[in-house]
Order: structure tokens, then sequence, then C-alpha cells
């Protein structure tokens, strides 16, 4: 049966996108150009990262989902959604690869009436500077015209039981208002809130905002906590206090680094004089990691034994808690650092099978409470609730809580 969408990016933008429109009874194809992914997808078998549970996929293909990496199929349906990934490149530019590649494969079996939504994360003009140009130079059709072409930011948080896709209101911004208001039809049928930004700058300005909004008070409750300790403060105390107040205040925590997929935006591409504060909060956050060796080396010192050879077992080394992800999280830093000051490195996470750090393989603890008991030093790095922290406290000979969750005074937290 032909599809009504195309998703193009099959990661972690555009799975939970097919699975909201597949639940909405849309008709969907998935298209990537990675045929393990596409064959793995097909087989029933679910992404590595966690994006997807099994059940999940199983109600997809049972509603009629299929990947496919052949993009003739992306010129059968009547909206096409590019989800592929831009990540940071070695210079703090995103990288716009992935998505040129999904717009030249589109571009060349584009149809009049289509819409186009870009989802990925691109500078305040991607849509228009960048992928306009890519589509009608590939079709020979003019965007606004004879297709439409929209800008939603992607708001998806794996995971999150409470803010689900249709639950999480979708931010659109068109070429034209024509464009904006057929991208609101396609969302309003797996949202329920659709808002409609004046066009496509603001709409991709909203997510600029957003994803820097949440690395720039992670900077600063990370710079607090590091003062904080120096002064003997225990800023966790002062983070339960100051969340009482019900207004002009939102509770941040530190930790030993930021991951994730919505990294902040380096403003220097951007027409402007740029966002100094955006600069200074990536690298208060880049420093966490080298915060937390200096803790667990002082606390080794403390109790009379050296980094060299020491036994440490790490916890949780995946972005966020619960989730199977990996991307941007602390741990692979931390454990690198560890391992260049000889440190004997294992880990435990239950959503981690096999861990590897510098293509190296790391040992995975299998009892978790024998191996807190054996190390001189277990670092909680991130709290999967299986984790049972005042039992942890209790058997290991030295806990450091980078996540500020063990009771009060049961560990050394950050």
């Amino acid at each position: 049966m032909p599809a009504d969408l195309a998703v193009i990016g099959l990661g972690h933008l555009g799975l939970p996108l097919a699975q909201a429109a597949v639940a909405a009874g849309i008709q969907t194809v998935g298209h990537d150009t990675d045929p393990r992914a596409v064959a793995e997808l097909n087989a029933g078998r679910t992404p590595v990262d966690g994006s997807l549970t099994p059940a999940d996929l199983r109600r997809m293909l049972a509603g009629g989902f299929h990947t496919t990496t052949d993009p003739a199929e992306l010129g059968r349906v009547r909206t096409a959604v590019i989800c592929a990934p831009t990540a940071l490149g070695a210079d703090r530019a995103l990288d716009l690869g992935a998505v040129a590649d999904a717009a030249r494969a589109l571009a060349r079996r584009l149809r009049p009436h289509t819409t186009v939504i870009l989802e990925s994360a691109g500078h305040p003009g991607t849509t228009e500077e960048f992928l306009r140009p890519l589509l009608e130079e590939g079709s020979g059709l003019r965007a606004g015209r004879d297709f439409h072409l929209a800008y939603s930011p992607s708001r998806v948080d794996p995971g999150n039981r409470t803010h689900s896709f249709a639950a999480t209101p979708k931010v659109i911004g068109g070429l034209t208002p024509a464009c904006t208001e057929s991208a609101a039809a396609f969302y309003g049928r797996l949202t329920d809130k659709v808002v409609r930004a004046r066009g496509l700058r603001e709409a991709e300005m909203s997510k600029l905002l957003e994803t820097n909004f949440r690395h720039v008070n992670i900077a600063l409750v990370n710079e607090m906590a590091v003062l904080c300790h120096d002064m003997g403060v225990d800023f966790w105390d002062v983070i339960r206090c100051a969340e009482t107040k019900p207004f002009g205040f939102q509770a941040f925590r530190p930790g030993p680094g930021v991951g994730g997929h919505g990294m902040p935006l380096d403003p220097t591409p951007l027409p402007y004089a740029g966002l100094r504060m955006v600069g200074l909060a990536r690298e208060i956050n880049a420093h966490m990691p080298s915060y937390v060796i200096q803790r667990s080396t002082t606390l080794l010192n403390e109790h009379g034994k050296s980094a060299r050879g020491a036994r440490v077992l790490l916890l949780g080394v995946t972005y966020k808690p619960d989730s199977a992800d990996q991307q941007g999280a602390p741990a692979q830093e931390i454990a690198g650092r560890l391992m260049d000051l000889g440190a004997q490195i294992t880990y435990h996470d239950p959503h981690v099978p096999t861990w590897r750090v510098r293509d190296q393989p790391v040992p995975r603890a299998d009892s978790l409470y024998e191996a807190a008991a054996h190390a001189d030093l277990t670092v909680l790095l991130q709290h999967h609730r299986t984790y049972d922290l005042q039992g942890l406290a209790v058997k290991a000979q030295l806990l450091l809580d980078t996540r500020g969750a063990t009771p009060a005074g049961a560990a050394h937290r950050l």
C-alpha cells in the first residue's frame, strides 16, 4: 500500500515520529541509507539506543510500517519529514551532510503539492538557505508555489512517560502561510496542540533557544556545585530549598557533564554578534568530567590510595537515566582520564551489555554489590531507577555520587 508519510532518517528523531504517525493511523514508510539498520527494523529488532521497545516496534510493523533504502518510495507520499542527524563536527559547526543527502534523494522524486518538513537541528536560515535550493534544483519545482516547505523543531525526550509525542506541543514555521497550514494539518493528526510560528526562522530559533536554555542553566548549577563544595555548602540541599519557590525558578541539577543529542549551537556562524553566554556555558559543562576526576583522585588520596592501580567502578554510562542511549555521555571521557592515571576500570549499566572506551572493551560487573565492595572507588555517573543507592552506599568502600541521588550523608556528593 502506498504510504502517506515518509520519515527520512531513522534515528532518535525519526523513529519516535514514525511511531506517533503509525499510532495515528497514517501509512508510514521509513527511509534510511544504512541497510543494516533497515534490515534490523524490518526483522523486528529494536535499535540499541533504546528509542523503541520490542513491543513498540511490533505494533508499528503490525500497523503497516516498513523501512527501506530505496529512494523511489519517497515519490509516493504526501508528506516527507527529514530527520537526518546533524552532529557537531570537530570545529563545533553542524554537519549538514546527511540533510543534504536526504534532500537530494527526495528532490529527484518530489511531486507537486507534497509537504516537506525539516526536523533536523539547524541554525536559523537552514531550511530556506540550505534545504530549499537543494529541493528546488533537484526537482525543478518551486517551494511555496509547487510544494510546501516548513520547519518543526523536534521535541523528543526518549523514555519520558509524561510528555509523550501526542502530549507535547509542536511548533511549526512555514515558508509561506500556506506552507505553515499544510504542516500544521499534518502534525495536528499527531499532537494535541500545534503552535504556529511567524515563519521558518522563528521556528528554527525556538529550537536554538530551547537547547541553549538547558545548557546555560546546567552550566550555572555545575559552577555553583563546584563553588559550594569548596565552601563546605551542601548544594543539593540548596536546590531542595530553592525549588520550593512557586515562581521565577526552575530547578536544574549538576552532573558529571552534559550528554544528549540536543547540543548547544555555536553562535559563530550566525549573522549577528553571537551568544557569549552559550560559549561560556559550553566551557563550564565541558570541564565537569575533569572535575569528577579531580574529586575522585582527592577522595582516593584522603583514604590513603593512589589513582594508579586503584579499582574504580563506574555506574551508569548512558546520557540519561533508564535509557540505553550513550550519545554525548560524559562516562567515556571520565573512563579515559582514569585509564590515563593508571586506574583499573570496570562498569555496570543495566541498559548497556557491552562497553568500549578508546576502542578497548571495559569489563562489566556481573554482581553489582560484590563489584562495589571490591572497588576502591565507585562513581555514580547515571542514576538508573534499578539502582538501590542506599544499599550500594553500605556495600561500597568509597562512593562518589555525581547525581545527588543518594540519601544525605550516605555518600560523597558532587
